[in-house]
């Protein structure tokens, strides 16, 4: 891919990601080029890369809009994120073990402020991609890579509090504890349970802004 095309893949990206540019709202190529620094050609590739990501989605007449995705489709990426990520936490306790458990708790020990949301996202991510290597499976590395760049996931935890923030780390802390023990399933259950409250959170954040409209 040329250094173009990256350039505007990135920039569009951050601006979903960011919510400068907000679920629904339509994406005008020369307005993205001017933004970005970019020709129209680069911005067509990365629309079209960003739409198999999910990131963006084409209507009919062919124009691109921020995927605006229902609570239902939320559910199921969540779901499926549930599935795939309590099987990493099984299986990195199986292959990871107590050297795996180190790392881990060194990355939730260096866990910042909680009222910190980008703080936490890049701890958060620091921690699920270390379980994920741990897992030593390249296959579930694909099949993740997908479902966890989702914006949603950015958004969810903009709709944390200290409290679920808090919560958050002690789940943390106990895959640390059951990696560390070897023990599969407690992992698979802790990462389960972990990413469906992350769900519930967004359920309810989602809920509060309808009845607030």
């Amino acid at each position: 891919m040329s250094t173009a095309a990256d350039k505007a893949y990135s920039g569009i990206r951050a601006l979903i990601l960011d919510g400068t540019l907000a679920a629904g709202e339509q994406l005008k190529e020369e307005e993205l080029a001017d933004r970005i620094g970019v020709s129209r050609t680069p911005i067509r590739d990365a629309l079209r890369r960003l739409e198999a990501e999910f990131f963006v989605t084409r209507s009919d007449s062919q124009r691109s809009f921020v995927a605006d995705q229902s609570v239902e489709d939320i559910d199921e990426i969540f779901t499926l994120r549930a599935m795939l990520e309590g099987h990493v936490a099984a299986r990195a306790a199986t292959v990871g073990g107590p050297g795996l458990a180190a790392k881990l708790r060194k990355i939730v020990d260096s866990a910042g402020d909680p009222s910190d949301v980008d703080a936490f996202l890049d701890h958060n991510a620091d921690f699920h991609a270390e379980v994920l290597a741990g897992a030593g499976s390249e296959r579930l590395a694909t099949m993740l890579a997908r479902l966890v760049s989702q914006p949603i996931v950015h958004r969810t935890a903009r709709n944390y509090d200290a409290g679920q923030f808090e919560r958050s780390l002690a789940e943390h802390r106990e895959l640390v504890d059951a990696i560390d023990r070897g023990d599969a399933e407690w992992a698979r259950s802790v990462m389960t349970s972990h990413i469906r409250r992350a769900f519930h959170v967004f359920e309810a954040a989602t809920q509060s802004l309808s009845r607030e409209k």
